[in-house]
């Protein structure tokens, strides 16, 4: 059929039909939207974030996402949708019609204005929790939001966003202020993110990748290899039952699940053996082997089978067995490089812990794990020595430490932290991102500065020039013929 031949851009002519028809309404609903004052958009937030997630609708979408992809735990999930409601916290915190800030002193006035239309990649793992927050935020800033889902869990980013649309169906606002496209493959995804006025990337590499290659402004996130050291001074119980709480989380599928812990040798027994009072299974050498040889090809390709399981499937798949209270696996790491696999990010319930003797020692290992990957993205420290959280925070190539917390709860925004609520991190040029923060609302909005003539803020040469100023070098010089 000619309606399944690719176009110069990729897609078929059934899927330019569907873009072409999507731009077409968000055009229409975005002249509406514009027109919306704070009020209405607050309220707009608010109905969209409670259509998805109230309980009794967030456990149907979490369980069909589970069935579809086949990856990810429900119960842990669930907690997935308390991120929402921190999202909407921020929004709605923060002013984003007319006047947004005020700096009288520098005689500065920041207006708020659409970013237009937004295009949002959807990962597998969140295909609820993305499409939610990106709506909150999208909405707040009066955007359009076009989503465009991953194959492997379409069917539950699409009854997200038919939810949402609901929503705003209810409140009188125009449903195709959200869309979600339904015939999705990478050539779909790339003809939308060229056709958007701003994309949010959140998911693999490659499409990352693809979203800064597009031709328009994106925010990307960087691949994670979430480390954190554990020194002397460490609550044991809270950092054996926090790192427990990371490595968990929906099989420990986020980028920010705890994937190396580097322990001082006078506490590592102690920790270890506390791991294992929270769940965690010590592998022998030859069970490590046996993972090993399951998790990674020779080209230390990551096998996507092993991607957010049970640890008793992980087991299971590596050709033996863990008793069924077991909730993750532990390995002895037996380096740090390219070379030794564990350094690397794992993206399931498997752990690697390092023994170091001295801070030093202990920073020259982070170090190097992040040259293995993850640079950009996250680590963290269990400690109540200011001076190691210090050096920590000097030396670190990543753009958010975590201070005893569980990365996977806290890195995106948690109720007791201070970061914003999201579900995409930024990692900075380490990661080959254009911001190294959370992406929030700020990101979703153009900026108006007005400018007003202020008293003149002019220091003398001497301030600024300090002790180079010599004003011998400043004399006029008499030019003679």
């Amino acid at each position: 059929m000619a309606t399944s031949e690719p176009n110069k851009t990729g897609i078929n002519a059934e899927q330019q039909q569907e873009l072409d028809e999507v731009f077409a309404r968000a055009h229409k609903a975005l002249a509406i939207l514009e027109t919306y004052d704070q009020a209405r958009v607050d309220r707009l937030c608010q109905a969209v974030a409670w259509a998805v997630s109230n309980k009794k609708t967030f456990t149907r979408l979490v369980a069909m996402g589970i069935e579809e992809s086949r990856l990810g735990d429900a119960e842990s999930r669930m907690g997935k949708r308390m991120k929402i409601r921190g999202v909407l916290r921020d929004a709605l915190r923060q002013k984003s019609v007319g006047i947004i800030e005020e700096i009288p002193e520098k005689g500065i006035v920041k207006y708020g204005k659409p970013a237009g239309i937004v295009a949002c990649i959807v990962p597998t793992t969140n295909p609820d929790l993305t499409p939610a927050g990106n709506a909150i935020y999208g909405i707040k800033a009066r955007d359009c939001v076009v989503f465009s889902p991953h194959p492997r869990s379409k069917k539950t980013s699409f009854e997200t966003v038919r939810l949402m649309r609901e929503a705003l169906e209810k409140e009188g606002a125009p449903p195709d202020i959200l869309q979600c496209l339904t015939r999705v493959n990478i050539p779909m995804s790339q003809a939308l993110m060229a056709r958007a006025d701003l994309i949010v990337a959140t998911g693999g590499q490659p499409m990352v990748r693809a979203a800064y290659s597009s031709g328009t402004p994106a925010y990307g996130v960087g691949s994670g290899n979430s480390t954190m050291i554990i020194d002397e001074t460490a609550n044991i119980e809270e950092a054996a039952r926090n790192t427990r709480l990371s490595k968990t989380s929906d099989f420990g599928s986020g980028c920010s699940a705890d994937g190396n812990l580097i322990i001082e040798e006078s506490i590592f027994d102690k920790l270890v053996a506390q791991l294992q009072v929270e769940g965690g299974y010590l592998a022998s050498a030859e069970e490590k082997e046996l993972l090993r040889k399951a998790m990674w090809d020779d080209e230390r390709h990551r096998t996507p089978d092993t991607v957010a399981i049970a640890p008793q499937k992980l087991a299971e798949f590596a050709g033996f067995t863990i008793p069924a209270d077991r909730k993750f696996i532990i390995v002895h790491g037996d380096g740090i490089g390219k070379e030794h696999h564990y350094s690397g990010e794992k993206l399931t319930t498997l752990l690697a812990v390092y023994k170091y003797k001295g801070f030093d020692q202990a920073l020259d290992m982070m170090r190097a794990v992040y040259e293995v990957g993850g640079k950009g993205h996250s680590c963290g420290i269990y400690s109540f020595n200011p001076d190691h959280i210090h050096r920590l925070g000097m030396a670190a190539p990543v753009s958010r430490i975590m201070v005893r917390q569980p990365q996977s709860k806290a890195n995106a925004g948690a109720f007791n932290n201070g970061m914003p609520m999201t579900s995409s991190l930024g990692c900075g040029t380490w990661g080959g991102n254009i911001i190294s923060e959370n992406v929030n609302l700020k990101h979703y909005l153009n900026t108006t500065w007005v400018s007003v003539p202020i008293k003149e803020d002019k220091p003398s040469d001497e301030e600024l020039f300090g002790s180079f100023y010599d004003p011998l070098l400043e004399e006029e010089e008499v030019i003679t013929s």
